[in-house]
C-alpha cells in the first residue's frame, strides 16, 4: 500500500467544522462521524468522540480504504470506506442520528418526495431494515449495495447515512433529509398522506439543482457558530 497522504490543516479543519455542525444542529449525539475523501486510498474521519466536543486541535483519523481499520477509529467507519470503494463520485459521507429520520426509519418507511428538499432523494430512498450496529465489513458492504447510487439511506432505528459530492454536500443532505422526514411524518400524522401531492421524476429532477449558491447558502447557514 502506498504512503498514507498527510491531510492539510484546510481538510482537517473542515471535517471538524463538519462535525460541531451537525452536533449543533440535533443530527448527532453521543455517537455519529463524517469523513472526506482524500484520494482513491484513503480517507479523513472526525476524531472518536462527540461531534460537539471536538476541539481545534483534535486529530482527524487518516483511514485506508483497505485492510484493518486504525486502532482507536470507530468501527462504525467501515460503512465510509464500503460506499467510498464502490461510488468514486463520493467524496464526503455522514452517519447520522437525526430525531424524525429515527423515527419514521423505526416505521419502515422512507420519505417520499412532497417537498423541494425531498427532491433530492426523488424517487425514494432505500431503507436498511436492520437494526444493529454496522460493526463487520459483510455488513457495512451489504449496506453500501443497498445504498445503490442513492444520496443517502434510512437505517430501521439507527440514523442514517447521506454521501455527497463533497463533504459540505453530505452535510447539507443531511438537513433537506431530516426535513423530508419531518414533512413526512407530518403528512401521516394527518391521516391524508395518500392525497397528497408527491413530486414527479421529472418535477424533482428540476428542483434537485444546486444553481444558485443553494449548498453554500444551506452551509454556511449549517456552519454559522452563535455569537
Amino acid at each position: 500500500m502506498s504512503a498514507a497522504p498527510i491531510p492539510t490543516e484546510e481538510q482537517c479543519a473542515l471535517v471538524r467544522t463538519a462535525g460541531r455542525a451537525l452536533s449543533r444542529h440535533g443530527f448527532v449525539h453521543a455517537y455519529g462521524h463524517c469523513s472526506l475523501r482524500l484520494d482513491e486510498k484513503y480517507i479523513l474521519v472526525t476524531p472518536a468522540k462527540p461531534l460537539g466536543l471536538v476541539g481545534e486541535d483534535d486529530p482527524c483519523a487518516v483511514v485506508p480504504l483497505d485492510g484493518s481499520l486504525p486502532d482507536g477509529v470507530l468501527g462504525e467507519v467501515r460503512v465510509h470506506r464500503e460506499i467510498y470503494r464502490r461510488r468514486p463520485d463520493v467524496g464526503g459521507i455522514v452517519r447520522a442520528m437525526p430525531r424524525e429520520a429515527m423515527t419514521l426509519g423505526t416505521l419502515r418507511r422512507t420519505p417520499l418526495p412532497r417537498h423541494g428538499m425531498g427532491a433530492y432523494f426523488a424517487p425514494r430512498l432505500p431503507l436498511w431494515d436492520d437494526p444493529q450496529l454496522l460493526r463487520s465489513d459483510a455488513q457495512a458492504a451489504a449496506l453500501s449495495e443497498e445504498l445503490g447510487q442513492a444520496r443517502a439511506i434510512l437505517m430501521r432505528g439507527n440514523g442514517t447515512v447521506t454521501a455527497g459530492a463533497t463533504l459540505q454536500e453530505a452535510v447539507v443532505l443531511t438537513y433537506y433529509l431530516e426535513d423530508a422526514c419531518r414533512i413526512e411524518l407530518a403528512c401521516l400524522a394527518t391521516g391524508l398522506a395518500a392525497e397528497g401531492a408527491v413530486m414527479t421524476v421529472e418535477e424533482s429532477a428540476a428542483r434537485a439543482t444546486w444553481d444558485g449558491r443553494i449548498l453554500d447558502r444551506m452551509w454556511d447557514h449549517l456552519t454559522q457558530v452563535p455569537a
